[in-house]
């Protein structure tokens, strides 16, 4: 049976009481309380329709916890990973468009079978990549990225993405300053207010299932959401017609060279294999191809610009349609003796009909499609996988650690014993059934878990109920959806990743050690720089966190021992002891591998030079736990060198691991087993042997004790 539960783990929830059952299902309500909103909101986060959190709150939190190892843990959208995931794609489409959400889904999928390959393959240490520093510098700043992403959203305003993060904020901020939208504004106000109050008041209140209602029904009340869509011929100003115009084809441009491009892609690669790479046909295709992407580029930045200068326009309608033609005028140019309606007009979107969207109010959610979502497979483009498979390590990796992370704290809690490896297997699952049912990368969650765990949940049942109230959700209330404000959603995740800042972490590690503190600092300030581009400075703090590694596993600490006051061995230069000319007795403080080989041999060599009357060195291994091939071959040259010149290299208190290597490698059978003992103490009374009668006794390494006692001492 418990074989069985190791690929179930949900049957370990059975047998389930009455007392279980009250248990789990008021922590799964609670929890689908908080994930209804903030799902929708991480959606819009990653650059996805709202209702797209829906589908990835969906599925995903049930199969995680079926197929993982915590109880408690709650899966679904999470900040840091929708962030990763809108980084990840708003380079190869527009964010909100068929391409950009079909690559979401896709990038689930993929995320999903990475997850669970490394699950299967039990290959859990590769998050290990990720160290400590590295993941508090990155989440401190996708923290503060995330915060200030939303800030259009706030004041109601809304600019083109710059290619740094930190640029889009300050023209976020400069059009705040002169168009600041007042409703929107109150309202992401309120939202605010409501969980802050709330949570002051009494934590288990649902602050945030609250603050979207009250929004949501006051957006309703006052009409916060007035878009139309309108014809490009109401539009009076010439110079406005003709952006709309130029709009239109600029967009029309784009996606036809999207086709050529996907075309002269599979030409190149056809062509590649009829003739080889470097033929002139070869060179040709891909020519053509990297002209079609840089005029791709050149029409899309045309396209930011053009749809930022009408976007920046504000417009008048007449209060009285003229003859049903409902003419529309730039701010402060309606001829004299015709009202206006009282509202000010801004253009959303150009479509691609001769329509346009515009709009005098707040941005809502819409429409969001009634039902569950269909079972379609993600669309396989080698080409865009190609492109992903960087952001798909680190989105997989991050949203592990993250869940991994809370799932510990939580196994403390419960005293629950934790599979890391299983865990993935579930996260892993979990992604690969939401991608099939159109969710994006999901992630278990620090806040949502937190909130099923104090609601009192006992087994992952409690995420099968919550699963089952957005299915609920999505059935019967997503009419009730339509006016929820994107203010307030964008307030919803303020609040959540407020949480996230925590740079006492930081501070701390620096205290532990200094360079890890570098590396999360480096870290912090990269994302920051980096961003939207954040796989850049996770990759360059893996870099900085694996070359710390080597540096330190390089040059190990290599002491040498002499005899202390107290009977034991200890460093020399630290105790200031003498040593003897004839001995030394040297302790290596780390694996010997193809890294630190020379840096071993260096250090014999010096102990010669230093000490011309030197005829043993005996090397104290209890420090060494790895040997590699370069650190076998590396013995066998120092040893032959060595007895040349009628030095002894000994070896104390082998480990068993070391000596399987040495033996199966033949050291043993060629140099002898005389040249290892047990305890250093050993290897020291066969010298004082080897160099004759006397030397004992006024040998620095000696102390006038029995052996027996000695022993007991061999090192600090």
């Amino acid at each position: 049976m418990d074989h069985i539960k190791r690929f179930l783990p949900f049957l370990g929830w059975f047998p389930l009481n009455a007392k279980k059952l009250r248990a789990d299902f008021v922590a799964g309500i609670t929890v689908a309380l908080v994930l209804i909103p903030q799902s929708m909101a991480y959606a819009q986060l990653a650059g996805l329709p709202p209702y797209y959190g829906l589908y990835g709150a969906f599925l995903p939190p049930m199969v995680a916890a079926m197929f993982g190892s915590s109880n408690q843990l709650a899966t679904g959208p999470v900040a840091v990973v929708s962030l990763l995931t809108a980084a990840a794609l708003e380079p190869l489409a527009t964010a909100g468009g068929e391409a950009y959400i079909a690559y979401a889904i896709l990038l689930a999928l993929m995320v999903g079978l990475f997850q669970l390959a490394l699950g299967l393959l039990r290959l859990g240490v590769l998050v290990n990549f990720l160290s400590h520093a590295v993941v508090v510098g990155f989440t401190n700043a996708a923290a503060i990225i995330i915060a200030t992403s939303q800030l259009g959203k706030i004041f109601g305003v809304s600019v083109d993405k710059a290619e740094h993060h930190y640029e889009t904020v300050w023209n976020t901020l400069v059009a705040a300053i002169n168009d600041t939208h007042g409703p929107t504004l109150l309202l992401a106000l309120l939202a605010f207010t409501i969980m802050i109050v709330l949570r002051k008041i009494n934590p288990r209140i649902p602050d945030v299932l609250m603050a979207v209602v009250l929004t949501t029904v006051i957006a309703w009340f006052i009409g916060f959401d007035s878009q139309e869509s309108v014809e490009a011929r109401q539009f009076v100003n010439k110079t406005v017609n003709s952006l709309i115009t130029e709009q239109r084809e600029i967009a029309q441009q784009i996606k036809d060279t999207d086709v050529q491009i996907r075309k002269a892609d599979l030409d190149l690669r056809q062509v590649r294999k009829e003739v080889g790479e470097d033929d002139t046909r070869s060179l040709m295709a891909l020519h053509q191809l990297d002209f079609l992407r840089l005029r791709a580029e050149k029409l899309k930045h045309a396209n930011k610009a053009n749809l930022k200068e009408l976007r920046g326009l504000h417009f008048e309608r007449l209060a009285v349609e003229d003859s049903g033609q409902g003419r529309i005028y730039l701010k402060g140019h309606i001829p004299e003796g015709l009202a206006n309606d009282g509202k000010v007009w801004r253009i959303i979107r150009v479509n691609d009909n001769d329509t346009l969207q515009i709009s005098s109010g707040g941005k809502v959610v819409g429409t969001v499609p009634q039902g569950l979502p269909a079972f379609r497979m993600p669309i396989f483009d080698f080409n865009i996988i190609a492109q992903l498979l960087v952001s798909m390590i680190a989105i997989a990796l991050i949203g592990f650690m993250e869940a991994i992370a809370v799932a510990k704290a939580m196994a403390v809690r419960t005293r629950q014993s934790l599979d890391a490896n299983q865990e993935l297997v579930g996260q892993g699952l979990s992604n690969i059934v939401g991608s099939v049912f159109q969710s994006y990368p999901v992630s278990g969650s620090f806040s949502r878990s937190a909130v099923n765990i104090n609601a009192g949940a006992v087994t992952g049942l409690s995420s099968v109920v919550t699963s089952l109230m957005v299915v609920v959700t999505l059935m019967l209330f997503t009419p009730l959806l339509y006016h929820l404000p994107h203010a307030t959603l964008a307030a919803v995740i303020m609040m959540a990743v407020f949480g996230l800042v925590n740079l006492r972490a930081m501070l701390h590690i620096w205290r532990v050690h200094h360079a890890d503190g570098v590396i999360a600092v480096i870290t912090f300030v990269l994302t920051l720089a980096f961003a939207p581009h954040l796989d850049q400075a996770i990759i360059v703090g893996v870099l900085l966190s694996l070359g710390l590694y080597l540096y330190h596993s390089m040059e190990p600490r290599v002491a040498a021992l002499a005899r202390h006051t107290d009977g034991s061995l200890r460093d020399a230069e630290l105790h200031h002891l003498q040593t003897c000319p004839n001995i030394s007795v040297v302790r290596f403080d780390g694996s010997l591998y193809f890294a630190n080989t020379s840096y071993f041999e260096d250090i014999v060599l010096h102990k010669l030079a230093d000490n011309p009357g030197l005829k043993f060195i005996i090397v104290d291994a209890e420090g060494i736990n790895q040997l590699d091939a370069t650190g076998e071959e590396m013995l066998v040259q120092l040893t032959e060198r060595l007895d040349k010149n009628g030095i002894e290299l000994l070896f104390a208190r082998v480990k068993n691991q070391i000596w399987d290597v040495l033996r199966d490698a033949g050291y043993i059978e060629r140099f002898g087993k005389s040249r290892f003992f047990r305890r250093t103490e050993h290897a020291l009374e066969y010298t004082w042997d080897k160099l004759g009668e006397g030397h004992k006794e006024t040998c620095p390494l000696h102390v006038a004790i029995p052996l027996t006692e000695k022993s007991a001492s061999d090192s600090d």
